[in-house]
């Protein structure tokens, strides 16, 4: 890298004349913004120009759309330029919004009979208690929405499933309030709600309507394989069921009869009856 001594200022007003004073060599060097913030020893102001002169994004729309929650590589992908030259504007923003995450989470839920008494953080790390979840696990962040006003987000996984819940934040004394913008939001400040989903076991299926006509069921039969000569197995007959034994015969009913008294008893009685 060759060193350049300044001449002076171009005829035209908006060059600056350097010459190499080895080879006598001179050159233009046009008096640009980005000359003049190298003479200041501005660096920040020297990023800037940089990434304006290769992205049309300007800094203040790269930390308006960091603030309105997207990340750092997602703007950088949208301008065309490298994260290292989005960071440096991103930086400042990137810590508003985690310190306002940590200040909505000591905020007060908003109920029908005014603030809670617990914060927002008491009220969701209760509840996922009573789910029996890893509070440990969740991830806060804040964002401004559209409407200007901060946003602050839950983000927690419960098995395969990703779940968000998102509250309107608004900062004031004694950490502010939160309202609950969606239904989970909603779900996290009313934990004696919540109810576990019941468990469906792989083993017990149950029948579909494909599977079911007319309340029974419907098992496919296969068709015989004409090929197939082998001889099917007989099946044995079943024994007849044994014979009961035929029960004894009832022994019949003796009858006693009134024994009749020969004539000569029949007469002495008489005549004693009569004596």
């Amino acid at each position: 890298m060759r060193t350049l001594r300044v001449v002076g200022l171009h005829e035209d007003g908006k060059s600056i004349v350097c010459e190499d004073p080895a080879r006598r060599e001179r050159f233009l060097l046009p008096a640009d913004e980005r000359l003049r913030a190298a003479a200041r020893g501005d660096i920040t102001r020297l990023g800037q120009i940089e990434i304006e002169l290769e992205s049309q994004m300007r800094p203040r729309e790269i930390q308006a759309r960091i603030r309105a929650g997207e990340s750092v590589e997602q703007v950088a992908n949208s301008a065309g330029v490298p994260m290292q030259r989005v960071e440096r504007f991103a930086y400042p923003v990137l810590l508003e919004r985690s310190r306002t995450a940590e200040l909505a989470q000591s905020a007060h839920p908003v109920r029908a009979d005014g603030p809670d008494v617990q914060t927002l953080s008491e009220v969701v790390a209760y509840a996922f208690g009573v789910r029996g979840q890893d509070y440990s696990q969740v991830t806060w962040d804040a964002w401004k929405g559209d409407d200007g006003r901060w946003v602050v987000g839950l983000r927690w996984q419960a098995g395969r499933s990703d779940n968000q819940a998102h509250w309107a934040f608004s900062p004031g004394a004694h950490g502010g309030t939160v309202t609950a913008l969606d239904e989970d939001a909603e779900a996290l400040l009313d934990p004696e709600s919540y109810r576990a989903p019941r468990p469906v076991s792989a083993e017990a299926e149950q029948p579909t309507l494909d599977s079911v006509v007319g309340g029974a069921a419907v098992f496919e039969v296969p068709e015989p394989d004409e090929s197939d000569t082998r001889e099917l197995p007989r099946v044995p007959a079943e024994d007849p069921p044994p014979r009961q034994p035929a029960p004894p015969p009832r022994p019949k009913s003796r009858r006693k009869h009134t024994a009749v008294p020969a004539w000569e008893d029949v007469l002495l009685g008489v005549r004693s009856q009569r004596g």
